[in-house]
């Protein structure tokens, strides 16, 4: 019996299981989580409104019903594709998934299913582009298919392939774009330099900030041919003609944007910014912060929340960052020099150009996770090289190999146990300003006919609470210096989130008393008489 080939055949049905699971967890429960803030404006422009739109035309100082609230997430005829290009314009955000889940609004309805499924769909195009990108790059199927099994049971890949949000499709135009690349070098054939011109706009066209993976690949290919002329004039009129392409949006945006969002350039302590590169860096293969803190941060406002390091998971962070590094010196030691420098660009261009802005000038771009997709694409390809390498190179013993597949498939493993556990909670740390909806939500449902009232300029936030609150909810809408109306003998009264000018507003009136009741978030509002 042919022992090697038995062992790889299981090896190969374990990775096709792993891929199934994949699937699987990418489509069940959809629902489940916190529909969040981004999402809501995700739905918002895919249905034609833009988020100055939606807080001009907010049901103000009247009661209203949730569908009062949502109906600014569903298609109308008076809201045609046009109107959804130009809501989607009025972001700083790149059209091509919106439009996409716009198209999926229309065939399937406005459902959270729909807007989060078409990601989902998206993010399954990642396996045969990783899988193909990898074995161009170490002319290995074994290395393919370990880096499908590792992005498949990914957490942080899972969070955003389940997430109504571009990033799962940002995914896969940089994994495509890559192989596309590495095969016009390769054959150097005016039809391969063709499609990499159009990977090039699909990239820029899913993202703006694929411009870091596109940087690295212009440094490749400068560097890995030696600056031959041939293979730069290629490039540049195939890159060039990509971002031609993509000129008229970036025209559009101009007329129609409202800039981007000045958040990312909010300063936070130094050991913030670690703490998160630690945190972003291990997601890749293992996370369970739902399970042992809070809350880890609020990426918007840059605040700093304490995680609870007691609980001995925590400490499996280390062990994968120590993988990590090992990973990428194996791959400096002994990868192919053409492989090397591409994984290396990948990951570094990603890093320096967000993360080198962070310590000149203050700010937290690189450490919000679903920037630095580049990052971690080149992280899994290294990882996947070397646990390649390690279970099959002929001169390692025997024992050897055998440990090192046991890292193999513990590492998937973790994968899949972080990967259950998001599929089976209300939320995870990538809602951020939302994560804490599903604990005020449980609040606010224990009361009848709870009315809860929200600023106007928040009406995203409050959008997104009513996806969790019964039917009976009501809400209230005020501007940021308007008083409490009278109310009549409602009882189970609420503030969500309110502006410090309304509670001062509220705790001077002598009708009314106010109570925190959870953190500064919720906040309950009864009558003195």
């Amino acid at each position: 019996m042919n022992f090697s080939k038995l062992r790889s055949d299981r090896l190969t049905i374990f990775i096709l299981v792993i891929l199934l699971l994949g699937i699987w967890l990418r489509f069940t429960n959809l629902e489940r989580q916190v529909y969040w803030i981004d999402e809501v404006h995700t739905s918002l422009r895919a249905a034609g409104y833009s988020r100055t739109e939606f807080v001009e035309q907010a049901p103000d100082g009247y009661i209203v019903g949730r569908e009062d609230l949502q109906k600014f997430q569903q298609l109308t005829p008076e809201r045609n594709f046009i109107a959804g290009v130009k809501a989607i314009a009025s972001s700083e955000h790149s059209p091509l998934y919106y439009v996409l889940a716009r198209l999926g609004m229309e065939l399937f309805g406005s459902s959270i299913a729909v807007t989060r499924g078409v990601a989902a769909l998206i993010s399954l195009l990642a396996f045969p582009c990783i899988y193909l990108l990898a074995k161009e790059l170490f002319n290995s199927s074994l290395v393919g298919l370990i880096a499908m099994a590792l992005l498949a049971v990914s957490p942080f890949h899972l969070l955003y392939a389940r997430e109504a949000r571009e990033y799962s499709l940002l995914t896969v135009t940089i994994l495509l774009s890559s192989w596309v690349l590495l095969k016009a070098i390769k054959h150097n054939h005016k039809s391969y330099w063709s499609w990499y011109g159009i990977s090039v706009a699909l990239c820029l066209y899913a993202h703006p900030l694929a411009i870091f993976a596109l940087i690295a690949h212009g440094i490749y290919v400068a560097v890995g041919n030696k600056f031959s002329w041939q293979r730069l004039k290629a490039y540049f009129i195939a890159s060039g003609t990509g971002i031609l392409l993509f000129i008229p949006w970036i025209v559009v945006f101009i007329v129609n944007g409202d800039g981007v969002g000045s958040w990312i350039e909010r300063k936070i302590d130094l050991g913030v910014w670690l703490q998160r590169w630690i945190l972003n860096l291990s997601s890749i293969f293992f996370d369970l912060q739902v399970g042992y803190s809070d809350r880890l941060f609020d990426v918007e406002s840059g605040q700093d929340l304490v995680i609870n390091y007691s609980n001995w998971l925590n400490y499996l962070i280390i062990p994968i960052l120590l993988f990590i590094i090992y990973a990428l010196y194996f791959v400096v030691r002994h990868a192919p020099k053409s492989a090397r420098l591409f994984v290396l660009l990948l990951i570094g261009c990603t890093a320096i150009g967000l993360g080198l802005p962070d310590l000149i000038s203050g700010g937290q771009r690189s450490t919000v996770g679903r920037y630095i997709i580049p990052l971690y694409l080149g992280i899994e390809l290294a990882a996947a090289y070397c646990l390649a390498s390690k279970i099959t190179t002929v001169k390692n013993s025997e024992a050897y190999r055998f440990v090192w597949r046991i890292v193999t498939v513990v590492l998937i493993s973790l994968g899949v146990w972080c990967s259950l556990a998001i599929v089976r909670s209300p939320t995870w740390w990538n809602k951020y300003s939302s994560y804490y909806n599903p604990q005020i939500a449980s609040v606010i449902n224990n009361y009848n006919n709870p009315l809860v009232i929200g600023n106007t300029n928040r009406i995203s936030r409050l959008t997104s609470l009513s996806y969790l609150l019964n039917s009976d909810a009501k809400f209230l809408l005020l501007d940021i210096n308007e008083t409490l109306p009278e109310i009549g003998d409602r009882k189970n009264i609420f503030l969500f989130r309110p502006y410090s000018e309304l509670i001062e507003t509220v705790e001077q009136d002598n009708r009314y008393a106010l109570k925190s009741i959870f953190l500064d978030y919720l906040w309950r509002v009864k009558n003195r008489s």
